[in-house]
C-alpha cells in the first residue's frame, strides 16, 4: 500500500505554489523571502513548535544577507542514523518571460496567459492536457522542495514509530555559486560531531527530466556528475595589421583550442557505460580593450567540463597536451601560408617563422617566475588584496587578473599558453557499491523502484547529470589530486573557497529523485503533477525509510 494519498499530493502541490509566488531569483532578497517562507511552513509543524532549536538558519554571511533554512527531526525511537535531504529554494531570472514576466510566479495565471501565443508542439499539447503546472521555479526545483517539506510534515506526526533521523537543509544560491549549501557543509559536520548522527546519505529531489528526445524513463540517480573549469591564457605577439606575419594571433590560437576541445568526445569519462557530456565552451575572448588596427597580445577561453572519474590532475595534463596540439597546429599553418606567401612576392625569401608552441600550467608558470623574482607570491598577495576591494570582480574574473598578473611579470614575453582552473569545483561522486553505505542506497533504491506500482518506467543511473549541489556531498582524498587543483585555481582559499575538509569527513553517497518536467531555465519550464505530485514522493519517502531501518548499517 502507498504512503502517499490525495491529501499528501494535494499539500505538495499547495507547498510547491505557496513557494512558487515568491520571486526568489538568485542573488536578490527573494532569496531571503522564501527562506523566510520554508522557516515559517516547517515552524508550523508540532514538532519544530515543542523543539525550536530543531529550526534554524545557517547564514551564508555575504553582503545580501542570505541564509538557508536547516531542520532537524528526530523520532522518539532513538537512533543515530540520520538521512540528510536538500533542496534549493532560487531560481534563475524571469526575464526571458518578456511581457509575461509579471505571470512567471503564478503558474495558474500563467497557463491562462500562455493560450494567447505561440507555444511549440510540444509545450501546446503539455499546456491543454492540465496535467502539466507552468512557471519560474516550480519544476527547478519548488516542486521538489515540497516534496521534502511534506513529507517532514507527515513523519513528524507519528514520531513515536519512527526510528532514526532526517535533516532538511533548503538551501539558497544554488543556481550562481552555491554559497548555501557551502556553508551548511560545515554545520552538518559540526551536528555530526556534536550530535553523533550517523549519516547515511545526502538526498536531492532537483529536478529530472527527458535525457534525450524519446526517453521515456523517469531516473533515479545515484552518485553525480563533476565540474571543472579549464582555462587558458592565451599570449601572443602583437603586431600591426600591416606586418601581420611578425606577430601571432592569439585568437588564432584560442580558436585552434577552441575546436580540438569543444565538444569533443575524446574527453568524456565512461563508467559503468554511462558517458559524461563533452566539454563545452563558457566564455571566450581577446582581451583587447579598444578597437585598433594591431592584433591583439592576449586571450582567454574556459571550458565547463563534466567528470564521472577524471580528477583535476588528469584533466589538467589532458587540457595542457589539447593546448599543446592546437597550438603547434597554428604554428605549422602559419609556417606553411607564409611560405606561400613569399613564394608569390617577388621580393621575399623565405625563413621559418620564430614561434614555437609553448604550454605551462600555472604551477609551472609560478615556478619560472619564482626563480627569476623570490618576491612573486608576495607581490600576488598584494595584488590580491587589491582586487578584492572591487565586490564587483566575479571569480572567474579574479582568477583571471592573477593569471594575467604572474605572466606580465615573466621576463620571458614570448608567445605562451597558461592552463589554469576557473571556480567553480563540483566534485563527481561515483556509488560504485563497494562499501556498505554505498551498498545500503543502492539496495534502498532498488527496493522503492520495485515496489512502487506505476505506469511510469522507473530507472536508476550512475549520474545525475546536471551541475547540482550533491557534488559537495564528498570530496578526493588523494593530497595530490586536490593540490593539481588548489595550487592551479588562482585565487583559491582568497576570492573563491571551498569546505574541503568538511566534504571529506561527510564523505557520503548522494542521490536524486526528482520530479519531472521539461524545460528548466526556459520561459516554458513546467512540471508533470501527477508523477511528481505522488510517484516521487513515493520513492523519496521509501528510499528514506529502507535506509533507516537497514540492520546491515
Amino acid at each position: 500500500m502507498s504512503f502517499i494519498n490525495k491529501r499528501i499530493t494535494k499539500r505538495i502541490e499547495e507547498i510547491a505554489m505557496e513557494l512558487t509566488r515568491i520571486f526568489s531569483v538568485v542573488d536578490t532578497n527573494g532569496e531571503i523571502e522564501i527562506s523566510n517562507k520554508v522557516y515559517e511552513i516547517m515552524g508550523n509543524i508540532p514538532y519544530f513548535k515543542e523543539n525550536p532549536n530543531d529550526l534554524f538558519f545557517v547564514h551564508t554571511n555575504d553582503k545580501l544577507g542570505r541564509k538557508s533554512v536547516v531542520a532537524i527531526l528526530r523520532g522518539k525511537k532513538v537512533s543515530k542514523k540520520t538521512v540528510v535531504l536538500i533542496g534549493h529554494t532560487d531560481t534563475v531570472g524571469i526575464s526571458d518571460y518578456g511581457e509575461l514576466a509579471e505571470y512567471a510566479n503564478n503558474p495558474y495565471e500563467l497557463a491562462e496567459r500562455f493560450k494567447n501565443i505561440r507555444l511549440d508542439e510540444a509545450t501546446r499539447k503539455d499546456l491543454e492536457s492540465g496535467e502539466y503546472l507552468f512557471g519560474r521555479g516550480i519544476f527547478d526545483m519548488k516542486s521538489g522542495d515540497a516534496v521534502i517539506i511534506t513529507l517532514m510534515e507527515e513523519i513528524a506526526k507519528d514520531l513515536d514509530n519512527f526510528e532514526g533521523n532526517l535533516i532538511f537543509a533548503a538551501v539558497c544560491d544554488e543556481e550562481a555559486n552555491s554559497s548555501g549549501m557551502l556553508s551548511v557543509v560545515p554545520k552538518l559536520v559540526e551536528l555530526q560531531e556534536k550530535e553523533g548522527f550517523e549519516y547515511l546519505a545526502l538526498l536531492d529531489t532537483d529536478y529530472i527530466t527527458a535525457e534525450f528526445i524519446g526517453d521515456e524513463n523517469k531516473n533515479i540517480y545515484i552518485g553525480t556528475v563533476g565540474k571543472l573549469m579549464p582555462s587558458f591564457l592565451v599570449v601572443g605577439k602583437e603586431t600591426h595589421v600591416g606586418e601581420s606575419f611578425n606577430g601571432i594571433d592569439p585568437n588564432e590560437i584560442s580558436s585552434a583550442i577552441m575546436s580540438r576541445i569543444n565538444m569533443n568526445t575524446e574527453f568524456c569519462d565512461i563508467v559503468d557505460g554511462e558517458v559524461s557530456l563533452p566539454p563545452i565552451s563558457l566564455y571566450q575572448r581577446d582581451q583587447k580593450p579598444e578597437y585598433s588596427v594591431q592584433v591583439g597580445k592576449t586571450a582567454i577561453l574556459y571550458f565547463n567540463y563534466a567528470t564521472h572519474i577524471s580528477t583535476p590532475d588528469m584533466v589538467l595534463e589532458k587540457m595542457k597536451n589539447a593546448a599543446y596540439e592546437a597550438f603547434e597546429s597554428v604554428v605549422l599553418k602559419l609556417n606553411k601560408q607564409y611560405e606561400k606567401f613569399c613564394s608569390m612576392s617577388s621580393n621575399r625569401i623565405y625563413k621559418k617563422l620564430p614561434w614555437e608552441a609553448r604550454v605551462l600550467s600555472y604551477t609551472e608558470l609560478l615556478e619560472k617566475v619564482r626563480e627569476e623574482n623570490p618576491e612573486i607570491d608576495n607581490i600576488l598577495t598584494n595584488y590580491s588584496k587589491e582586487l578584492l576591494k572591487d565586490d564587483s570582480i566575479d571569480i572567474r574574473v579574479f582568477a583571471q587578473r592573477i593569471v594575467e598578473k604572474l605572466q606580465a611579470s615573466w621576463k620571458d614575453q614570448n608567445p605562451v599558453v597558461v592552463v589554469y582552473f576557473s571556480p567553480p569545483y563540483y566534485p563527481h561522486i561515483y556509488i560504485d557499491g563497494t562499501n556498505p553505505k554505498d551498498k545500503a542506497l543502492i539496495d534502498a533504491v532498488d527496493n522503492a523502484v520495485k515496489s512502487t506500482v506505476t505506469d511510469y518506467k522507473l530507472a536508476y543511473k550512475k549520474f545525475f547529470p546536471y551541475i547540482s549541489d550533491l557534488s559537495y556531498g564528498a570530496a578526493p582524498k588523494d593530497s595530490a589530486i586536490i593540490a593539481a587543483l588548489k595550487d592551479n585555481m588562482p585565487g583559491f582559499g582568497i576570492k573563491y573557497s571551498l569546505p574541503l575538509e568538511a566534504m571529506q569527513k561527510l564523505s557520503l553517497p548522494v542521490l536524486d529523485i526528482g520530479c519531472f518536467g521539461y524545460d528548466a531555465h526556459k520561459f516554458t519550464e513546467r512540471v508533470e503533477k501527477r508523477y511528481s505530485y505522488t510517484v516521487t514522493p513515493e520513492l523519496v519517502y521509501k528510499t528514506v525509510m529502507k535506509l533507516l531501518n537497514n540492520k546491515l548499517l
